[in-house]
Parts: C-alpha cells; sequence; structure tokens
C-alpha cells in the first residue's frame, strides 16, 4: 500500500500521527518542521521532530513535551554553575540533542540523523525532515525579531505578532527523502497545526512539491468548537489576515488543499465534518480513519 504522508507541527500534528500509526502502521511517513530547531548547550534540539517521535514511541511526558520520567541533573548542574537556563532540556532529551549535534558534525544530513532517534525507539513510521539544509522562523513582535524559540519560551508567545519569516527557506533545498514520500504518497494530510509557525516553514521548502503532488492533499483543522486549545495560532492567523475559523483555515491553504476536516464546514472546499477533539486515544484513531478515508474518497 502507498505511504500517507503527514505534515506536522506541536502537539496537534503529533497526536494525529499517534492515530495514523494505529491505522497505517508502516505506512506512515511525517515531515515534521524543523523551523522551530535550535542549538543550545552544545545539542542540536529538533522539538517537533523529536516530538512526533515520542508520541509515536508512546514515551511522551505528561507535560505534553519531553521524554515521560526524564530528569533534569544537568540543566540543575548547570544552574548552579551560574548558566543562564531559560531553555529546559531533559537529560535523556540532552543526550539526543548532543548525539545529533555530533552527527551534523561528522556530515551526517539531518534527514539521517532524525532516522537515529526514530529507530532508537523503535518507531516504525518515518520521521523526515523537509530539508536538510538549516531553516528557522524567527517572530517580530513589540518591533523586535527573536528566533523562534525565543519568542515562545523567553516572550511567552505574547502578540500581537508584527511579521514572522522562514531564514534559509529561499535556499534550503528540499530533503529526498521528503521529495520521494510526497511523489509517491496516496494521500497528504496536513495536520492540526499551528499553520502559520508549523506548516508554513514546511511548505516554504515544499509546497511546490505539495501543489504538483498527485495525491490528495487533506488538512485537518486545529480550531476545536471554534476555539484555539493551545499556543498562538489565533495570534497568527490575525496576523496572516485569516478569519479563526474552517473559512480561515481554509483560505490559509487555498490552491493546495482539496478537502478540510473540521468540526464546521467550509464554504468553498468539501468539508468532512466531525470532531476533531484529539484528546483521547480513540478519538486520535478515529480522526485519523476518517482522514484517510475523506482523501481516499477525494481521489
Amino acid at each position: 500500500m502507498a505511504s500517507v504522508v503527514l505534515l506536522a507541527g506541536g502537539t496537534g500534528g503529533a497526536k494525529l500521527a499517534r492515530g495514523m500509526l494505529d491505522e497505517l502502521g508502516s505506512d506512515l511517513v511525517v515531515i515534521a518542521n524543523t523551523g522551530d530547531d535550535i542549538e543550545i548547550y552544545g545539542a542540536h534540539v529538533c522539538p517537533d521532530p523529536d516530538l512526533v517521535t515520542f508520541w509515536l514511541a508512546d514515551s511522551i511526558d505528561e507535560r505534553g513535551w519531553g521524554l515521560a520520567g526524564d530528569t533534569f541533573a544537568a540543566m540543575d548542574q548547570l544552574r548552579a554553575l551560574g548558566e543562564p537556563i531559560w531553555f529546559n532540556l531533559g537529560d535523556r532529551d540532552l543526550a539526543i540533542g548532543l548525539h545529533r549535534a555530533r552527527r551534523l558534525e561528522d556530515g551526517a544530513r539531518l534527514t539521517e540523523a532524525l532516522d537515529d532517534l526514530r529507530r532508537a525507539f523503535g518507531v516504525p513510521a518515518r520521521i523526515l525532515a523537509p530539508s536538510d539544509d538549516e531553516l528557522r522562523t524567527w517572530v517580530r513582535a513589540a518591533g523586535e525579531w527573536r528566533p523562534f524559540q525565543d519568542f515562545m519560551i523567553r516572550r511567552r508567545g505574547g502578540g500581537p505578532i508584527e511579521d514572522v519569516e522562514f531564514r534559509g527557506a529561499a535556499t534550503a533545498r528540499p530533503a529526498p527523502e521528503a521529495v520521494e514520500a510526497i511523489r509517491g504518497a496516496r494521500a497528504i494530510v496536513i495536520g492540526p497545526s499551528n499553520p502559520v509557525l508549523s506548516i508554513d516553514p514546511i511548505l516554504a521548502v515544499l509546497g511546490d512539491e505539495l501543489r504538483e503532488a498527485s495525491a490528495p492533499v487533506v488538512a485537518v483543522s486545529p480550531l476545536v468548537r471554534g476555539e484555539v486549545l493551545k499556543g498562538p495560532t489565533a495570534e497568527c492567523l490575525r496576523w496572516a489576515g485569516r478569519s479563526q475559523d474552517s473559512d480561515g483555515i481554509a483560505a490559509h491553504y487555498d490552491g493546495l488543499i482539496d478537502g478540510l476536516v473540521a468540526d464546521r464546514r467550509a464554504s468553498h472546499v468539501p468539508t468532512l465534518e466531525t470532531d476533531v477533539e484529539l484528546s483521547a486515544p480513540e478519538a486520535r484513531r478515529r480522526i485519523a480513519r476518517a482522514t484517510v478515508e475523506f482523501a481516499d474518497a477525494l481521489a
């Protein structure tokens, strides 16, 4: 069976990936946002690919990020030594980032380094980077440009957002594995992630491939009963000039998607109306199944 490609970032995308794993197993391919990546403490941290990996391995901590049961002795020691610790990494998380940094320094591609983790955790689905080249999301708020993690953690994602840039996107080359997955896909799903901060960095590199894909492209709305459950999605939609409803999500992906999965119908795109709350495992699998069946019907 041909694979299903999921574009994902943040918790919503990772939760849908977990439901899709139950449905598809090794036929699932996740292309995860790398615009949030950060080099810190000598480590190369990939928050979104790692988040997806931890969810697919059933190893996510109850906080919603990081590894279940991880300790923070390294951060505590760095604080004791006077280091300013604003980006908190568990000890195992830090080890993952240090391994990845060393692999990249030795000449490995980012796609290969991400696959190291996926294999170590025994995840059958592939988890890919959109590009092996550097791609970084920057946000301007209060008249100041900040890297994504600085904006989200130090500024707590505080708006109003004045501008967003995906630095490196103009020269970043699509990763061959990501291109191959899109071209060979049975269906392509845009996860219920922040459209601007989680999905647009991927589209900045792979947008042309998505537009030329033979497979149907379906987006899952990040809005649950018209509300944003987590993060600055509402502020991002305002900045992008989109309404906070199904029409706004569909308009953001105009010219790219063939259908929308949402709990409220969009005006100008085929819509599968269903509850898109992803809290429970049964709901995640139900939405995954319904989304893939919807895409198949559109094909």
